[in-house]
């Protein structure tokens, strides 16, 4: 039986893998954000640091998804891979391209879910129109309390609704931008707000299986490439952020059967909370890749060689084993690839 052309992408990733020093493996694993709307800093940094990709900001959005194509042409790595260009484009509270006048969540969890299919069907082709990849855009987090933060961008209340509109959101996307599932394990547990704290519930974890799981379930079941990982404690299930927890990166794995790529949150935000945990940028990177991560996402155009050094040396001490790290580097690199052949069809 011939291969898929999904093996032969995860095929021609390991190939391409196995030409990479130890330092561009673990570069493979950064995203981050250059400030401005002028291309050539992101370009220079990509040259100079290799990251497997960039986060775009309402800073880097210009007027129109055109602009933004225009402006994204140059940051191009080597033939038969693209750089991952990444957004937080919601809709509703959230959103980056002007254009995107589609309703969000805050008006999708009370219509009907093929309004969420419509919604997001036309964002996905307006981000791929515009040259972006991967769409930070489902939110899977469930909460029916108006209080949180967090409750304008869910898409539904319950776990059955939120379940509904989440595999809406990730099927209408699917071919077009890859979607990505947030904030796992869940935020609506609790009110507090993850870019300043380390947000923390005691629900058990049967509860959370319940009432949180479905809606992820869902959006894997539905072909999510992606799922975000919270800065967020369950203290139940472990006292480590979810996002530095090999127990939740085991969950979404082993119970949910994801296969995909695991990100973070960006990692500054651990630093942001101020607790004296947190405040060390390397160690805080070499514990996000121990978990599980396969992109750790930074809010800024960081000094990446402290962190891929600290990471460097953990492998190198066996702390996180080289095949671990080989299969986060083939996940990104799959997908690299599968976005150079949308963008380069087959004559």
């Amino acid at each position: 039986m011939p291969a898929t052309p999904a093996e032969l992408d995860t095929v021609y990733a390991a190939t391409r893998m196995q030409s990479l020093s130890l330092s561009d493996k673990i570069a493979t694993l950064f995203m981050v954000q250059v400030p401005g709307t002028d291309p050539a800093p992101m370009e220079q940094y990509l040259a100079a640091h290799r990251p497997g990709g960039f986060l775009l900001l309402g800073n880097n959005v210009p007027a129109s998804a055109d602009a933004l194509r225009v402006q994204l042409a140059g940051v191009t790595s080597t033939p038969g891979l693209t750089p991952l260009i990444s957004i937080d484009e919601e809709g509703g509270d959230v959103t980056r391209l002007s254009e995107d006048t589609f309703p969000g969540a805050d008006r999708l969890k009370s219509m009907p879910v093929d309004e969420t299919t419509a919604s997001f069907t036309q964002r996905a082709a307006l981000l791929q129109s515009a040259g972006v990849s991967v769409n930070f855009g489902t939110v899977a987090d469930v909460t029916a309390d108006p209080g949180s933060f967090i409750f304008d961008r869910v898409l539904g209340t319950d776990a059955a609704s939120a379940s509904a509109r989440v595999a809406a959101s990730v099927t209408a996307e699917n071919g077009s931008v890859f979607s990505t599932l947030k904030h796992f394990p869940g935020h609506g547990e609790t009110n507090a707000d993850s870019h300043t704290s380390i947000p923390t519930t005691d629900l058990p974890f049967d509860q959370w299986q319940v009432r949180d799981a479905p809606s992820f379930a869902a959006g894997v079941d539905a072909g999510a490439p992606l799922v975000m990982f919270g800065h967020l404690v369950y203290s139940g299930v472990d006292s480590a952020p979810a996002s530095l927890s090999p127990r939740w990166h085991d969950i979404l794995r082993n119970d949910l059967g994801f296969t995909g790529v695991a990100v973070t949150d960006d990692m500054l935000m651990l630093e942001a909370s101020g607790l004296p945990d947190y405040a060390d940028r390397s160690a805080n990177a070499v514990r996000a890749v121990s978990a599980g991560n396969d992109i750790l996402l930074y809010n800024s155009a960081i000094d990446m060689a402290p962190s891929v050094a600290a990471i460097a040396a953990a492998v190198q001490s066996g702390q996180i084993s080289e095949a671990q790290l080989d299969r986060s580097v083939v996940r990104v690199l799959t997908l690299q690839r599968e976005q150079w052949e949308r963008t380069h069809p087959a004559p």
